[in-house]
């Protein structure tokens, strides 16, 4: 593992043309239970709404699954969507899984909406009005009930105090991939993860995140972890197929249209036809290749963020080759070896 680099998971859940949701959430399990034997450090699931192409709209519900068929990784959201929820049954739903799995639980907050406009109305309660865009005081309020620190006289410090799961608290993220969520994890001194699968352009922002990092408040330095899409395969043009799948269904993403994930016989027809795909400056990267090819190209991705871990989101038409993809990048680290030795 090159420099102390942890290498981990982010899931998203696909739901592969010709399968169903029921079948892409039994993957999930069967995935997380392959990472914890390769030796991954940590497995976050992701909150999506509108369905179609990803199956996982509730990150704090598949984790105690997740967790329960697992031993050693954590297990964590790559992320709740705060805005959508209240924090203090979010502060409920994940004390509940840090006292039945204590030390391996991880709350990823993130603020995007995670779905179209309607879907987002659909989600609220009141949908006379928008909802208030107060995603730090939400923040703020989330960490005061694992963290206690609510002024006496609070009116919320009693419900602080009769958590479930106490003692035991996930590990907080700020999960973004804007400048203004590196901003605010630095001002709360909280661990960042950065989404450069969403914005490749982000290293300017991990810089903004240690410069305005208030040490001491919850971490003594800066942690920083990049997640990154890549698909391995034995030889670089059969990753190169494997990844056609994701293009295409990325790419109608993009044009408002949401499908399963094609196979990549019916996506290279696509690009045949269309040969778009987004460009400009956050145009996706596309990290394929054989082991040692996208293993480089981690490092790269990891060295120009300066991060101490990369998050690696593999999607895939055929659950095998997903599968696949993870055990190759898991030997090419030798994550197997470092946990052994650990």
């Amino acid at each position: 593992m090159a420099d102390g680099l942890r290498i981990s998971v982010l899931d998203q859940t696909p739901v592969s043309e010709g399968s169903t949701a029921a079948e892409a959430l039994r993957n999930s399990i069967d995935l997380a239970q392959l990472c914890d034997r390769l030796g991954y450090h940590r497995y976050w699931v992701a909150e999506h709404h509108g369905g179609g192409l990803v199956a996982g709209p509730s990150p704090e519900v598949l984790i105690g699954p997740i967790a329960a068929a697992t031993s050693r990784m954590r297990i964590g959201s790559g992320g709740v969507m705060l805005p959508h929820y209240s924090p203090l049954k979010v502060a409920e739903n994940f004390g509940v899984l840090a006292g039945l799995f204590p030390g391996r639980i991880d709350l990823g907050v993130g603020r995007a909406a995670g779905t179209d406009p309607m879907t987002t109305q659909a989600l609220q309660r009141d949908r006379s009005q928008p909802p208030p865009d107060d995603f730090p005081e939400q923040l703020t309020e989330l960490l005061a009930y694992f963290e206690r620190s609510f002024s006496a006289d609070h009116p919320l410090a009693r419900l602080a105090d009769s958590l479930p799961g106490s003692p035991e608290a996930p590990e907080p993220w700020l999960l973004g991939s804007s400048q203004q969520s590196a901003i605010w994890a630095g001002e709360m001194g909280l661990p960042y993860a950065f989404a450069d699968f969403i914005n490749p352009s982000g290293a300017p922002y991990a810089e903004t995140y240690r410069q305005g990092f208030a040490a001491g408040v919850r971490l003594p330095q800066p942690r920083l972890a990049v997640a990154v899409r890549a698909i391995v395969a034995a030889s670089e043009e059969e990753a190169e197929r494997l990844s056609t799948s994701w293009r295409m269904a990325f790419d109608l993403l993009r044009r408002g249209r949401l499908i399963p994930v094609p196979p990549p016989e019916k996506a290279e027809r696509y690009f045949e036809l269309h040969d778009y795909e987004s460009e400009g400056p956050r145009k996706p990267r596309r990290l394929t290749g054989t082991p040692a090819q996208v293993r480089a190209e981690i490092e790269e991705v990891a060295a120009e963020y300066g991060a101490e871990e990369a998050i690696v989101v593999t999607i895939t038409h055929d659950h095998q080759a997903r599968r696949r993809s993870y055990e190759l990048l898991a030997e090419e680290f030798g994550l197997g070896a470092i946990r052994a030795a650990a």
